[in-house]
């Protein structure tokens, strides 16, 4: 009786700290989105990673589901086309790091996880880009195609590589605080030491450059669509 109890609870607590995910993530559509050309630029897919490296691959797939669900709903003007392509990035992204982190539970899974993650949502998404974008872009495949190198190609990685420093940044302080209230389990072996605070300086300073990187590249990106 006591485990079912424990169990119950657990999943209440669970149900609650991934609702936070999703809530978090959808705020962040609100206050941290731009456009670039056609793209959208944002960090919703930092707690949709969040949620699989606390709760793994197949919970961070739903929560990126729901994302792109709620998205199409209330902010997207490119409706199911575009659900589908925000799912496939998101899920690309946080399912691939998620999944090696559930088996290399460190630092070293963490960084390995999430660089795969950007080299696979990267490639998830100049197919889907050129699969996707002419049927409600009413552009030629070849003009999406051509935009591989000088805009879709740099974009996605500048974007995984921004989201992957601002999940270290806040990854360990947001964990901690909810594990410190009693809303996630001490389990996790990514701890706080010299190593790690290091990394997390080094990440925000990857926040910046990419930044950087992403107005003077984006500055000098062919315009299209008009």
């Amino acid at each position: 009786m006591n485990s079912v109890v424990t169990k119950n609870k657990f999943d209440t607590k669970k149900l609650t700290v991934l609702a936070m995910f999703v809530a978090l993530g959808y705020l962040c559509l609100f206050i941290f989105r731009f456009k670039v050309q056609f793209l959208s630029f944002e960090i919703k897919d930092v707690f949709i990673t969040m949620s699989g490296f606390i709760f793994g691959p197949l919970v961070a797939l739903g929560v990126a589901f729901v994302e792109a669900v709620l998205e199409m709903i209330t902010l997207s003007d490119t409706g199911f086309y575009g659900a589908v392509m925000n799912f496939a990035g998101s899920a690309s992204f946080a399912v691939t790091a998620s999944l090696i982190y559930k088996y290399k539970k460190n630092l070293y899974g963490a960084v390995l996880g999430l660089l795969c993650g950007v080299a696979v949502m990267t490639g998830v998404m100049i197919v889907m880009n050129i699969l996707i974008t002419p049927l409600y872009m009413k552009a030629p495949r070849q003009v999406v195609i051509g935009l591989i190198p000088t805009l879709l190609l740099p974009f996605n990685i500048i974007k995984g590589v921004f989201n992957s420093a601002v999940l270290f940044v806040i990854y360990k302080p947001l964990s901690s605080a909810l594990k410190g209230i009693g809303m996630l389990p001490k389990n996790d072996d990514y701890r706080l030491d010299k190593k790690s605070i290091a990394v997390t300086v080094i990440a925000a300073a990857v926040m910046v450059v990419a930044v950087i990187a992403l107005i003077f590249f984006m500055k000098g990106s062919v315009e299209w669509g008009r």
